[in-house]
């Protein structure tokens, strides 16, 4: 036995193979001498019947001085019962947030999501959470991470706070699932962005020319009459985009739509008389339940955003930027929070 310093360290012989030397006067601590010419620190113990190492640190990068600071440190708190080498290997194989968002998907979205918001936790997941904190182990995530994470995305706002919303929904999860220590959350209590609302209504000029140009639109060929219809049910029932183009004769009676699965659940929205008079003229397929046809036998029409982007050009009518048709009680919305 030598005991450490600089120097003895420094002198000690390069092999054909690597051999360790103890230090005299800390029990347990060494150095291991490779081939190469590395030398690294590491502490001995024994736990229960096994006999355990932990490396400390390469000789240059730590002092002598400093290993043997370190080692005493370990040692104590293997006096103390601890398992240090344990402990590191299960921090090394400790689940990720990555692990956590597939446990999530399958495990709780699958169960208790509808198919849209699905959607939205998938695009999230994929998006945001997955690139930036997929690879941190549950339990290292921390609230320095999660404000840093959220004001990555501060230049969009609704993104940035569905994102932190989802990530406390996430973390909870892992409390329960024992992934993370009770009332850890780091995500919990995240101050929001500001969300701004881009909705453009239409002037009285603008709905003239709106409606000009789906009665031409009809007339020429140009849009079919579901396109058309769709488009005049969001302004008369201010129903959502979705909830249109799933929209079931089942749902439809004389003075209401009853809607069973809408966003918000369960919604009865008042049928105007305009409206009603659109359905009343739409042809039904027979064996398809849907109001709003697309070109695929059995299945409603899938996305108006293309004929509405022609229609909304043809009248001249300009909208705010990333924006996305939507229905609104009396005018045509344009823009949802997207």
């Amino acid at each position: 036995m030598f005991k450490l310093t600089k120097r003895s360290v420094e002198g000690f012989e390069i092999e054909g193979k690597d051999y360790l030397i103890w230090d005299r006067e800390v029990r347990g601590f060494g150095v291991r001498i490779y081939p190469s010419g590395k030398k690294t620190y590491l502490v001995q113990y024994r736990a229960g019947r096994r006999t355990r190492r932990v490396t400390i640190g390469q000789h240059g990068v730590l002092t002598t001085d400093e290993a043997r600071r370190e080692a005493k440190q370990l040692l104590a708190s293997v006096a103390r019962g601890d398992d240090p080498s344990a402990q590191r290997q299960a921090k090394r194989h400790a689940p990720t947030v990555g692990g956590l968002c597939d446990r999530f998907l399958e495990e709780y979205v699958d169960q208790h999501c509808k198919p849209t918001t699905a959607k939205d936790y998938q695009s999230i997941i994929r998006r945001f959470i997955r690139p930036k904190l997929g690879p941190i182990a549950i339990a290292e995530v921390t609230r320095a991470d999660v404000v840093a994470f959220h004001h990555g995305l501060r230049s969009t706002p609704y993104q940035a706070n569905r994102a932190a919303s989802m990530l406390s929904k996430l973390f909870n999860l892992a409390e329960d699932w024992g992934l993370r220590q009770a009332g850890s959350n780091p995500a919990r209590r995240i101050k929001k962005f500001r969300e701004e609302e881009k909705k453009r209504y239409l002037s009285n000029d603008e709905q003239i020319r709106l409606g000009e140009v789906l009665a031409e639109s009809l007339e020429e060929g140009t849009e079919s009459l579901y396109v058309v219809s769709a488009i005049l049910l969001l302004i008369y029932t201010g129903c959502r985009l979705n909830e249109i183009l799933t929209l079931r004769w089942g749902y439809v009676t004389s003075h209401h739509l009853e809607l069973p699965d809408s966003k918000t659940g369960r919604r009865r929205i008042p049928l105007p008389r305009e409206a009603y008079d659109i359905l009343l003229d739409l042809p039904r397929e027979e064996g398809n339940p849907y109001v709003i046809l697309g070109d695929v036998a059995g299945q409603p029409l899938v996305n108006l955003q293309k004929p509405w982007r022609r229609i909304r050009a043809r009248a001249g009518l300009t909208r705010p930027s990333n924006t996305r048709l939507c229905g609104s009680n009396d005018n045509l919305g344009l823009n949802c929070r997207c």
